[in-house]
């Protein structure tokens, strides 16, 4: 059996925030399959769905991001599951938008859901090597900015790219069924054709390099100043300097 959760906060007013990109691709599965409809259990919504023969449960935490922790671990133990059997999809800031990384273990790099889930798969054999399905939303820029951008909408035209990658995600499903990691990621490097990258590859041309006072003032020294060559300037400078024979 397989538990895959998707991370978000519920609610309406937080449907198409970038924190909630792992409800969002639960939901692709979910009406791309032959899943039962949601039920309320273990502080969540679950439904449950035959993937390739193995039965396979999708859990959307409600207890919202900061506790997710809570619902998986009831739900864990409810099924007396193993830590190889979860699967956790949430939004990643270091990874540029539409690029996907799937990997078992590793630390929560600053992300409230993870933290909570780490806390409570205690008691679990190797509890934090559950794996990882983490989708890339980018990153503002500056740290001050992240909590207003991951709790912001997606932009209009950012739904080419995730219609695309939920798709690829609930298409190739049977791959993550039989633990193959590697051959997920690959068909979903092909669904998305390479578009993934394309922001990140983009050129940056380099700023100009500021120059000092005393550079500014040498290369002003070696242009001519531009002298009128008629008026009263004009006879002014012809009496200080002489008015040179042609």
């Amino acid at each position: 059996m397989l538990l895959i959760t998707g991370l978000g906060n519920p609610g309406a007013q937080y449907a198409r925030n970038r924190h909630n990109i792992g409800f969002m691709a639960v939901d692709e599965i979910h009406s791309r399959h032959r899943f039962s409809p949601w039920s309320k259990k273990f502080q969540g919504l679950i439904s449950e769905g035959m993937i390739d023969g193995e039965k396979v449960l999708l859990l959307k935490p409600q207890t919202f991001m900061n506790l997710s922790g809570q619902s998986v671990g009831e739900a864990m133990r409810f099924y007396k599951l193993a830590i190889s059997d979860l699967v956790v999809i949430y939004d990643e800031l270091d990874l540029p938008p539409a690029k996907l990384r799937v990997k078992a273990g590793g630390s929560a790099n600053g992300h409230n859901g993870i933290k909570s889930i780490d806390q409570h798969m205690h008691g679990l054999l190797n509890s934090k090597e559950y794996r990882r399905m983490r989708l890339g939303i980018g990153h503002p820029g500056s740290k001050d900015l992240v909590h207003h951008y991951v709790l912001g909408d997606f932009a209009k035209a950012d739904n080419e790219w995730l219609d695309l990658l939920f798709t690829g995600i609930a298409d190739n499903l049977s791959y993550l069924v039989k633990k193959d990691d590697n051959g997920f990621m690959n068909k979903l490097s092909l669904v998305m054709g390479g578009k993934q990258d394309a922001k990140a590859e983009a050129p940056v041309k380099a700023a100009p390099k500021a120059q000092s006072h005393i550079r500014q003032a040498r290369q002003s020294n070696t242009i001519a100043p531009k002298l009128p060559a008629s008026g009263p300037m004009a006879d002014m400078l012809a009496k200080l300097f002489g008015k040179k024979d042609s």
